[in-house]
């Protein structure tokens, strides 16, 4: 059976290393975010109002075009961030701190609805849910030049938004994960625990192929 699954969550969750990983794990294929490939992004984080909905628009095409691949692999994927974020998390609270003006949003938001309406659900969102001073330890650690700018109260203000999205969120089923105190990119024992998690919640004997 093919499975596909989304991981959800703030910048410096953990997703692309627990996409990484369970993709080995379970040798599924990995779709993982363009962030080094957006021309946008290093100006956007210096000057979010000028290049908000020109970054966004990048991260929409792209994440369409991955889906139109993504329906022509024959094995289970596993994703990195899915398109729902990049419109009800990033681009919402851009237009709410006013980043986005109200013309650019309905032309962006109604490209987006038209799209999303059509794409095939995941089988599963999975939604790494990490408190502001977890992310920001992450995000220093892992040393990206065009993120040293992320401040805490960015971060809170996506940490609300996912709030409210996981919870009206109904297109899939979806599994949240405290990720707070989980280690996995470094732990076996946490990739383990996390990687059963999943697969309980897929409802299958078996996700994949298992290595080692």
């Amino acid at each position: 059976m093919k499975y596909f699954v989304t991981l959800a969550g703030n910048i410096g969750a953990g997703k692309t290393s627990l996409t990484a990983a369970l993709a080995r794990r379970w040798g599924w294929d990995a779709l993982f975010e363009p962030v080094v490939e957006n021309p946008y992004l290093a100006d956007f984080y210096l000057d979010m109002r000028r290049w908000g909905f020109h970054s966004q628009m990048f991260f929409l095409s792209r994440r369409l075009n991955d889906y139109r691949g993504l329906l022509e692999r024959p094995g289970s994927v596993i994703q990195d961030r899915s398109v729902y974020e990049d419109a009800e998390i990033f681009a919402c609270n851009l237009r709410r701190q006013g980043y986005i003006n109200e013309r650019d949003w309905q032309t962006y938001f109604g490209l987006y609805s038209a799209v999303a309406s059509l794409l095939p659900p995941p089988s599963l969102v999975v939604y790494l849910r990490a408190s502001a001073p977890t992310l920001l330890r992450r995000i220093r650690q892992r040393g990206r030049d065009i993120e040293r700018s992320i401040s805490p109260d960015y971060l809170e203000q996506l940490n609300s938004l996912y709030e409210e999205w996981i919870g009206r969120f109904d297109t899939c089923p979806t599994l949240i994960i405290d990720t707070n105190d989980l280690d996995f990119a470094h732990d076996e024992a946490h990739l383990t625990r996390v990687a059963e998690m999943i697969r309980a919640a897929l409802k299958v004997d078996k996700v994949g192929k298992v290595e080692g």
